[in-house]
């Protein structure tokens, strides 16, 4: 059976959400997309929405998938959706060092963790949308 991490690519007013790792060592300081682990009996969607609470505070309505799946080290795979919040709360760093929004032309410059880099298009894509 395939372990699967879900990451949102939240987009609010054509700006997408990075969130700073805090940790490990190794990746602290790297940018990601919010997410996490699915737990065995849950859905991809349901992942997202209960991650998108305990790291940040938020609502969010799950969309459609950005991108392939990206291999991840010990056989996991990492998919993206994109998101939308929900509710009207402001995204908050509970477990990250810092949020901040980026536009469609500041993507590529953000300095993501290599699983979240691999989704550069895609996510530029994703904000270039009407």
């Amino acid at each position: 059976m395939e372990r699967v991490i879900v990451g949102a690519a939240i987009v609010d007013d054509g700006r997408l959400l990075a969130a700073q790792r805090s940790y490990p060592d190794d990746v602290a300081g790297l940018w990601e997309l919010p997410g996490g682990r699915v737990e065995p009996g849950e859905t991809e969607h349901a992942a997202l929405v209960r991650e998108c609470r305990e790291e940040l505070g938020v609502d969010v309505t799950v969309g459609e998938r950005v991108g392939p799946d990206v291999p991840l080290p010990g056989g996991r795979v990492l998919r993206i959706h994109a998101a939308a919040l929900r509710g009207g709360a402001e995204p908050r760093a509970v477990e990250h060092k810092a949020l901040r929004w980026v536009t469609a032309d500041e993507v590529a410059c953000v300095d993501w963790l290599p699983a979240d880099r691999v989704l550069v298009p895609d996510l530029e894509a994703l904000l270039s949308r009407p």
